[in-house]
């Protein structure tokens, strides 16, 4: 992947990037494995908004992508990388000898026509699907279960990947992306390598027009509002907050308040926490 900066003729295209999308190897989607998806825009099952700044963009086809990897020992051909609109890594469309097709994640350097297998035994290769007790250690992963079976939950996101630390009895010690160091059972499924679109996190929105595409509504600063609308609001010109902390609209205390259950179950699994 790479990045192609706009030359600034207009204000928008002045501090604006975007992908060359020249992994892209298919531009229309597999049909069979769409179905249309109507996004909640931040309300609940009541038309209450529980997450604010949702709502508009275009429309998005659902791509149905498989995390299990549980076609158990044949192999698959890989047909096609796609663009997804739904998660800023690409998709790659796979095609098992037996005539199935299923979307899996593109992992980086994966190009088409080679072949991948999800198996017990399967070769140490990009692309190829196996339980962690079988994984080297030092080895990158990525699409990683929590529990076996599950489906592959941790590191989905471009360029993503979990490292394998160590093994011990029925569990496998690995560091994630946000650099939590924790167990996961030695019976858990993942993918060798690395998820592609590394560069994702480079490109610049360049315009709010761009933002409002992708599905994300406009963020007022709580010091921009009164007093009545928020707890930072108010003063003459810029003034500050006017509290110990950070807050939310609410009252809560934010930026950096931690959230998680002190007695949560998986507690026990975590080594080392998240910086």
């Amino acid at each position: 992947m790479g990045i192609n900066f706009l030359n600034p003729c207009t204000p928008g295209t002045r501090q604006r990037s975007v992908s060359d999308f020249s992994e892209i190897t298919h531009t229309k989607p597999e049909k069979s494995l769409t179905s249309y998806n109507q996004r909640s825009k931040g309300r609940n099952n009541r038309g209450i908004i529980t997450c604010r700044h949702r709502g508009g963009g275009h429309k998005r086809l659902y791509r149905e992508i498989d995390f299990r990897r549980d076609k158990i020992g044949v192999p698959a051909k890989v047909v096609s990388i796609e663009y997804d609109p739904n998660r800023n890594s690409r998709i790659a469309l796979l095609r098992y000898l037996d005539g199935d097709k299923r979307y899996i994640l593109h992992p980086r350097g994966l190009k088409t026509g080679e072949m991948v297998i999800s198996d017990l035994t399967a070769p140490i290769l990009v692309g190829n699907s196996l339980p962690l007790r079988n994984i080297p250690l030092g080895a990158e992963v990525h699409n990683v279960e929590f529990q076996p079976g599950s489906g592959g939950q941790l590191a989905r996101a471009a360029g993503s990947l979990v490292e394998i630390l160590a093994k011990e009895g029925n569990f496998v010690t690995v560091r994630l992306p946000s650099k939590e160091v924790r167990l996961i059972s030695k019976n858990s499924w993942a993918t060798i390598g690395q998820v592609g679109n590394v560069e994702a996190y480079s490109l610049k929105i360049g315009k709010a027009g761009r933002s409002r595409w992708l599905g994300i509504r406009p963020t007022v600063r709580g010091s921009a509002m009164n007093p009545v609308d928020h707890p930072h609001g108010g003063g003459e010109g810029r003034s500050p907050i006017g509290h110990s902390r950070p807050l939310t609209p609410w009252g809560r205390p934010a930026l950096g308040k931690l959230t998680r259950q002190p007695k949560k179950y998986s507690n026990v699994f975590i080594i080392r926490k998240r910086k």
